[in-house]
């Protein structure tokens, strides 16, 4: 069963950059690709809805340029894996805003997992996730993310880091594409946890679930006292060098309102590796 890819692309080398990733993690898989270029006429995408119509000067201006830059990548693409067999790709230009048209297409063409950069061409220098990369992470809750720096390496995870409160029941289905990779690429899941005080009765059941879905792959228990949570990831990660940091984005607990916050933004801070951002089901 072919796996299919979203690879949203604004042309700047940091999704790019997020295309080679993702070319490399899924080098052994049959994929179908698809590549989405979102435009719009100006920098202003609520204007350009609001007064941009297809047939206009405009409208047909921006889209010629999406279509031309889709057809660039594509042939670089198709130089690039040259005898390669297992990838096909299919070049998607939509007017829309992007959120809106990444959520269309998973939908349209049930789409496995997204690949994207954390920022485009505009984006400032000192800001790491740009608010489409956020707002990706937040708001496209059907389907997990990879948002990959442009400083990340492109060679595949051999640790990932998992933080977690085990405040909340796991679901195997929830995990699968955490579990998929680490299957993949033969790497060990540190399960991080910053110390709020002993685990409860509910926290240790929740544990041994996590213990039954990662019964195939290698990982181990990790514990953090007296540092905050996101100091506590960065430092794990940094110290051990680790390839990857996912986590389950649930709403209202732990993880759940960061997205618009701090900690994302903050781990971010010259970040290295790529972030796996799965969803509660439920939401």
């Amino acid at each position: 069963m072919k796996r299919k890819i979203l690879l949203p692309t604004d042309f700047s080398k940091n999704s790019w950059h997020a295309i080679n990733y993702a070319l490399e993690l899924y080098r052994s898989d049959d994929c179908d690709f698809f590549l989405l270029n979102v435009f719009s006429a100006t920098g202003n995408v609520i204007k350009s809805l609001m007064n941009m119509e297809p047939g206009s000067g405009l409208y047909e201006q921006a889209k010629e340029k999406s279509e031309a830059g889709l057809n660039k990548m594509l042939d670089m693409l198709i130089i690039k894996i040259e005898t390669q067999t297992n990838h096909h790709f299919t070049t998607i230009s939509t007017f829309n805003n992007a959120v809106e048209a990444i959520n269309n297409i998973v939908d349209e063409k049930d789409i496995d997992i997204i690949v994207m950069g954390t920022k485009g061409e505009t984006a400032s220098r000192t800001t790491i996730y740009g608010s489409t990369a956020v707002n990706v992470m937040e708001k496209v809750r059907h389907c997990p993310v990879i948002v990959v720096p442009e400083r990340a390496s492109l060679v595949m995870p051999k640790e990932i880091v998992f933080p977690t409160d085990y405040k909340i029941p796991f679901k195997r289905r929830e995990l699968n594409h955490l579990i998929d990779i680490a299957i993949k690429t033969h790497a060990t899941i540190q399960v991080l946890y910053i110390d709020e005080g002993q685990l409860g009765e509910s926290q240790l059941k929740n544990k041994a679930l996590l213990e039954e879905d990662f019964s195939d792959i290698n990982y181990n228990f990790r514990e953090l006292s007296n540092i905050s949570v996101t100091a506590g990831i960065t430092c794990f990660v940094e110290s051990r060098e680790s390839d990857m940091i996912a986590f389950i984005n649930k709403k209202h607990l732990f993880f759940g309102s960061i997205l618009n916050q701090a900690l994302v933004k903050e781990i971010g801070n010259g970040a290295k590796v790529p972030i796996l951002v799965m969803h509660d089901l439920k939401n």
